[in-house]
C-alpha cells in the first residue's frame, strides 16, 4: 500500500511514467546453415592443449579415453549395446555415426579399440581438408545451402522469396 502511494505522489510530481512492459514474446530460431557432424564435434573435443586444433594424436588419445570409459570390464571389446552407450555418451545418441556395422570391420558383432581407431583416421582424413595434420573448427563445419528446421530440409523459396507451392494456386 506504501509502495502504491509512494508511485502516485511521484506521479503528481512531474517524475517520468513509469512503464513496465511484458516479457518480449519468443520468436523461432534462424533455420542453421552451418553445422556439424556429431563425431566432427567429439574430434574437436579431443584437443587436449585448446590450441583450437586437434592433432591425429589428440584425437586417437580421446578415441582410446572415451573407449576405456565404456569398456568397464576391460575386454577390449564393445558388443552393439555398448557400442550404443558409447556413441550416446560421446556422440549425444545412441543411433549417432558412425554405425557398428561400419566400425565393425570383421563382423564379428565387436568393436575393438583398433577397429574404432581405424574408423576415426578415416574420418580424420576426410576432415583434414587442408592435409596439415590438424583437424580445426572451420574444417568439421558442414554448409547448407537448402534452408533446415526441426523437421529437416525445407524446399528453397522461389527466386522473388515466396513459397512455391503457394505461387501456383
Amino acid at each position: 500500500m506504501i509502495l502504491l502511494a509512494a508511485l502516485m505522489l511521484l506521479q503528481q510530481e512531474g517524475a517520468p511514467e513509469i512503464l513496465v512492459t511484458a516479457r518480449p514474446k519468443p520468436f523461432d530460431q534462424t533455420p542453421a546453415t552451418m553445422v556439424v557432424e556429431p563425431v566432427a564435434m567429439m574430434i574437436a573435443a579431443c584437443d587436449a592443449d585448446g590450441d583450437g586444433e586437434t592433432t591425429r594424436i589428440e584425437m586417437e588419445t580421446g578415441v582410446r579415453r572415451s573407449f576405456e570409459v565404456i569398456d568397464t570390464a576391460k575386454t577390449g571389446k564393445l558388443r552393439y549395446i555398448a557400442f550404443a552407450d558409447w556413441a550416446e555418451r560421446w556422440l549425444g545418441d545412441r543411433n549417432a555415426l558412425p554405425s557398428p556395422f561400419d566400425v565393425d570391420r570383421d563382423a564379428d558383432g565387436a568393436i575393438t579399440l583398433a577397429e574404432l581407431q581405424d574408423h576415426f583416421s578415416r574420418l580424420f582424413s576426410r576432415f583434414d581438408r587442408d592435409r596439415d595434420g590438424a583437424i580445426n573448427r572451420a574444417e568439421i563445419l558442414t554448409i547448407r545451402t537448402t534452408p533446415a528446421d526441426a523437421n529437416g530440409p525445407q524446399k528453397p523459396l522461389a527466386p522473388n522469396g515466396k513459397d512455391r507451392k503457394r505461387d501456383r494456386k
